[in-house]
């Protein structure tokens, strides 16, 4: 039990700052694009809306092993996006960290559209309707209006997708593989040291690392949906 609360070791620190390294990339690179489809899906009227929303829902129920073969097909060395990106920016996904990003960049999509889509929907369209009636563009309603009414769901977004990003770990295997100081994420670390006989201790270390830092992003994002609610009833 006291080896459960022994300084962290090389091994353990370098799974837990590349994890934290693959899910912060992740956040940031996929925030926009789930604010932009969350956008879609809540104000879009268009044949075949409900074709986007079952994509962007699709890694929730597929199994992850499913979603990294995919992506291997797609974006691996011989896959038609994978050997463009290397031809043309010699750019490699697979294999790498950015591949691991990636990946769990599609498994935390669907939970971070789904807050910033419920905050788009709570809008009052009055408002944007009166900001559009004073002469501000589409643009500038968004920009002014839309996405600071919706900053409860785009902080509940980002950090429930983080906290996605961070445990992820099938379709990374899949996709990445389990490439020590490269794409040994946390979770991946977890399943390779169960591997050896005498792996449950660290195995534990890890995985308690794992709820530290989750249970951490969730505390997080109820803070500050209470603090912008309290604020906007200030208001």
């Amino acid at each position: 039990m006291s080896d459960l609360f022994a300084p962290l070791t090389a091994f353990e620190i370098e799974a837990l700052v590349l994890s934290l390294r693959v899910g912060a990339v992740a956040t940031i690179a996929t925030l926009p694009v789930a604010a932009g489809l969350a956008l879609v899906l809540a104000r879009g009227k268009f044949p075949g809306r409900w074709i986007l929303e079952a994509l962007v829902n699709l890694p929730l129920v597929l199994p992850p092993v499913v979603t990294g073969l995919g992506l291997l097909l797609l974006f691996g060395a011989r896959g038609p996006v994978g050997r463009w990106l290397s031809e043309t920016f010699g750019i490699s996904l697979s294999f790498s960290w950015t591949g691991a990003a990636l990946a769990a960049s599609v498994m935390a999509l669907p939970l971070m559209v789904r807050p910033i889509r419920q905050a788009i929907e709570s809008i009052d369209r009055g408002v944007e309707q009166a900001a559009a009636t004073l002469g501000a563009p589409p643009h500038w309603v968004l920009a002014t209006v839309t996405l600071p009414l919706a900053l409860p769901g785009l902080i509940a977004g980002g950090l429930l997708g983080f906290a996605r990003a961070f445990g992820e770990f099938g379709a990374t295997v899949t996709f990445v593989g389990a490439i020590p100081g490269e794409t040994r994420t946390l979770p991946v670390a977890i399943y390779a040291v169960l591997q050896r006989v005498d792996g449950e201790a660290t195995a534990l270390r890890l995985a308690l690392l794992s709820v530290i830092v989750c249970v951490a992003a969730l505390l997080a994002t109820e803070w500050v949906n209470r603090r912008l609610l309290r604020r906007s009833a200030v208001m």
